[in-house]
């Protein structure tokens, strides 16, 4: 699995016109699924994003996880962080998993975030979105589950 998370003041997702997911301070997470992903990957990565420490103390040092700040989530499938680029100009997208994994894997992620106690809003899979944020720092990770331990 493959998440882009970016620290936000807010973030929201509209299909259609229509506000479908809306947060205020906390994570917006473009999530991604690949042909291997399983829930083993997908707790790693829920457990991961949700325990980051990035937001600022009254220092100004990254030292706040979403717990202390009372974050929530806004997530987002995004099949496109799996594009390949490397040849011509089109990105091919053969490394996304197709939608019969890809559904169950980023609605898994999605109870495990609640499971441990955060609010989550949602995008609506497959659908043709538009995502608006308004980035905190910016601060902006790439999280791979393949480069977790």
């Amino acid at each position: 699995m493959r998440a882009v998370l970016s620290k936000v003041k807010s973030a929201c997702v509209r299909v259609g016109g229509k506000t479908v997911g809306e947060i205020g301070t906390g994570y917006l997470i473009l999530l991604g699924v690949t042909h291997d992903d399983t829930e083993t990957q997908c707790r790693k990565l829920a457990d991961k994003l949700c325990s980051l420490r990035i937001f600022d103390d009254e220092e100004d040092k990254i030292n706040l996880s979403l717990d202390d700040v009372g974050g929530e989530l806004l997530v987002v499938s995004q099949f496109t962080l799996y594009g390949n680029c490397k040849k011509g100009r089109r990105p091919e997208f053969l490394n996304a998993a197709r939608p019969e994994l890809a559904i169950p894997m980023y609605e898994k992620f999605i109870t495990l975030c609640r499971e441990k106690g955060y609010h989550v809003e949602t995008g609506e899979f497959g659908a043709h979105m538009e995502v608006e944020s308004v980035n905190d720092g910016p601060f902006t990770l790439i999280v791979d589950t393949d480069n977790l331990k």
